[in-house]
């Protein structure tokens, strides 16, 4: 195919500002492109992204550097047998009836808290106010930590966010993540020790006690892992509640479907995570020469995997660029598994461990949210969405008066 347009930079502010365009020609003309300022080869069509994510040609040894250096060695560098039994230590606590008798009450108190806050305020900023503190303020208090300590919680993930979603390397904002993983592990290690010897009911006695064959975590590893825990966790559910509310607001038709019928939360959840989810972004490493549309990966490079691009292809979905909860392309059912068919939790031995969290966070937040909101729009228009690696609304004004 020749094509009729240059292929488009990624790090240029024509496309932070809307890549879905650029998206497009991606697919349909670029869809392998070099970028040198990156040191990456960028994909975009689903089935490449899929393969990227399910096929174990491809590693997730670029977190050995892109991850490792703020986080510590995490789960998603391990693979064999090391990964199968570290994800199952700590599987146990992300599903099934650990997640629905000791932490839903956690997350439903929290967001019950957080929306106490906000009722007297209107207009209302949802994502300062509710969808930034949300996960975060979970994750602290099912790890058994200090309430005060929200606020410094708030800060360590802001930080590391920073240095995860820095495309260009930017030193100050490197530094900043420094220090920020040297001061969350002298904050966390002293109370991992301490918790070993005096467990509670809480994730983090859990992540201490958890064995398989006589192995256990190490206490860096534990650490490393509330770190992760921290930001994938909060990330995806901050930017998912964010767009989740803003793709409803601008359907109302589907919002009302929702008030009517909370069970369709679900549905609006993942299509969410299709058409504008969280993390835009992934990288993988094949450990041999691939080929993909449009050429060849040689063995050892980074790729750059656009969830954001794939979850709109035209070869996948109907009307791709068109938010609709009820498209029957894509299955709630499946959606928060690792069968799903959208992208957005990866696939494969990576699958996202925290996905059926996240869901339960957005089920609890959203159906109390709107019951808070009889009547709610847009306080100033639309918001826009904003970022390159990660993207959502950085404001999400509404008011609750009668439209």
């Amino acid at each position: 195919m020749t094509a009729l347009h240059e292929a488009p930079d990624i790090l240029s502010a024509a496309f932070a500002e809307n890549p879905y365009p650029f998206y497009r020609t991606m697919r349909k003309e670029h869809p392998l492109i070099w970028h040198e300022g990156m040191q990456s080869y960028i994909i975009s069509r689903y089935d490449d992204v899929e393969k990227a994510f399910r096929d174990p040609v491809f590693t997730s040894d670029n977190y050995d550097w892109q991850l490792e250096p703020v986080h510590g060695r995490t789960i998603l560098q391990m693979n064999g047998r090391e990964h199968a039994t570290h994800r199952a230590l700590v599987s146990s606590a992300f599903r099934g009836n650990e997640l629905e008798t000791k932490f839903l009450p956690v997350i439903e108190r929290n967001s019950r808290e957080l929306i106490d806050g906000l009722r007297d305020r209107n207009p209302v900023d949802l994502v300062e106010a509710f969808a930034t503190r949300f996960p975060i303020n979970v994750i602290v208090d099912m790890l058994g930590l200090p309430k005060s300590d929200h606020g410094k919680f708030h800060g360590w993930y802001t930080s590391i966010m920073a240095f995860l979603s820095n495309l260009t390397q930017d030193p100050d904002v490197m530094a900043e993540g420094m220090r920020t993983k040297e001061e969350f592990a002298a904050y966390m290690i002293p109370i991992i020790r301490e918790r070993r010897k005096n467990p509670g009911d809480d994730l983090l006695s859990t992540l201490c006690a958890a064995e398989i064959d006589g192995q256990r975590m190490s206490d860096e590893e534990i650490k490393a892992f509330c770190s992760l825990l921290l930001t994938a966790g909060g990330e995806t559910t901050d930017k998912a509640i964010a767009s989740l509310m803003k793709n409803l607001l601008e359907h109302p038709e589907q919002l009302e479907a929702v008030r009517a019928d909370r069970s369709l939360i679900g549905a609006a959840f993942a299509e969410t995570l299709r058409f504008s989810p969280p993390v835009h972004m992934i990288m993988r490493q094949p450990s041999e020469d691939v080929e993909l549309s449009g050429g060849v990966v040689p063995a050892g490079s980074t790729v750059t995997c656009l969830i954001g691009a794939a979850g709109r292809d035209e070869q996948h979905y109907a009307d791709p660029e068109t938010f609709d909860l009820f498209r029957d392309d894509l299955s709630t059912t499946k959606a928060f598994s690792a069968a799903a068919d959208h992208l957005a939790f990866c696939l494969g031995r990576h699958f996202c461990v925290g996905a059926m969290l996240a869901k339960t966070e957005i089920e609890v937040g959203v159906d109390m949210l709107l019951d808070a909101m009889p009547t709610v729009r847009f306080a100033d228009g639309a918001p826009a969405e904003a970022g390159v690696f990660t993207r959502a609304p950085t404001q999400l004004w509404i008011d609750r008066a009668p439209a």
